[in-house]
């Protein structure tokens, strides 16, 4: 589940997502006053859903780049979309004769690299467990050592290998979902569509994680937010605990369960599985912040840092210098505290000011 951002806007915040025309609009009337006229043309912005998740989009152009998009996205869609019987991935997982794109390829590669750099904590094929426990592990009670182990067999990203443009399996049963790191890979084809055209100030924003280029309608650093990590039984939570601003073309990324949780020995536990053994993680990390040069990869890492724990991730975050983390976490103690690399200062002002005043 991937939550904890809130976009924030200096000015041109629009309620209502619903009308893609309206929007553009009004965008379009409230910023010439900010913009005049440029050769890079107005800020829009695009909105709508794909892998049953919304997205956002804001970008400086001379003209509207809906087609295009919407063209993207829906080619996207049917190479990666699980739940699209007519994807190449669907088809991988049905066992049919079928060619990978390089879409496909880019994200099988990445994720294969960063399963071997966690040790199998971010498992593309780990789908069947996570069904297996349910969501919020609704099925806990039901679930025996023999069926965990049973779907351990088939279980695992060294059963599955690239050859040429065909998935080789290890296993028939082998079934592969990356919706783990699909969203953080179409902002950045979406990034890269944006760029092709001639678009060099953009925020690009699918089910919350972020691809950011360039500056914002008012000339400043694109502003995001990270949630506080507070019951919400609502589900809407506007608290923030951190924001950055990005100067320079990046992937954001946070992976968070705080509104799903089971408590065990009086501690909060976010719902993760781990892969390698097939039970809940039981880590202490409660939303895990990536920043790297790409979506994909910090897509990818904010989502093994929840199942790895505070300790074992800032270790692995160390040794991987393209990527900067905020991790908020539960001590022993039961309290929140926060860890960051100190490249991240980078990106968040406010934290930056106070590290001085507390590190003359």
């Amino acid at each position: 589940m991937k939550v904890a951002f809130m976009l924030i806007n200096d000015t041109c915040a629009l309620a209502g997502t619903n009308s893609r025309r309206l929007l553009r609009f009004c965008v379009f009337a409230v910023c010439i006053p900010l913009l005049s006229c440029t050769n890079k043309g107005q800020y829009f912005e695009e909105s709508g859903s794909v892998f049953h998740t919304l997205y956002k989009i804001q970008y400086q152009s001379p003209q509207l780049l809906t087609d295009k998009i919407d063209k993207e996205l829906q080619d996207f869609n049917l190479s990666l979309n699980p739940f699209n019987p007519n994807s190449i991935i669907a088809k991988v997982n049905k066992n049919e004769t079928v060619e990978v794109d390089d879409w496909f390829t880019d994200v099988f590669n990445k994720a294969q690299e960063i399963s071997e750099k966690t040790n199998g904590v971010f498992d593309a094929t780990g789908a069947p467990l996570f069904n297996l426990w349910g969501f919020g592990f609704s099925k806990m009670d039901s679930i025996t050592p023999q069926m965990i182990d049973s779907i351990k067999a088939f279980v695992g990203y060294n059963k599955i290998r690239l050859e040429g443009r065909q998935v080789v399996k290890d296993d028939p049963r082998v079934m592969l979902n990356y919706s783990a790191i699909a969203k953080g890979y179409a902002c950045d084809v979406i990034a890269r569509l944006l760029e092709r055209e001639g678009v060099t100030n953009y925020m690009i924003d699918i089910g919350g994680e972020i691809t950011i280029k360039g500056v914002n309608q008012n000339g400043n650093c694109w502003r995001v937010g990270i949630n506080k990590p507070e019951d919400d039984l609502g589900g809407i939570n506007k608290k923030v605990e951190e924001v950055m601003q990005p100067c320079k073309k990046c992937g954001v990324a946070t992976s968070g369960d705080y509104r799903n949780y089971y408590e065990k020995d009086g501690k909060k536990y976010a719902h993760t599985i781990d892969p390698r053994t097939g039970y809940p993680a039981g880590q202490n990390i409660l939303s895990s912040t990536v920043i790297a040069k790409d979506c994909m990869t910090a897509d990818g890492y904010a989502t093994a840092f929840m199942a790895l724990g505070s300790e074992k991730a800032i270790e692995i975050a160390q040794s991987i210098p393209e990527i900067e983390y905020y991790l908020i976490y539960v001590d022993n103690k039961g309290k929140h505290q926060i860890a960051y690399s100190k490249g991240m200062l980078e990106y968040l002002p406010n934290r930056k000011t106070l590290d001085i005043l507390e590190n003359p």
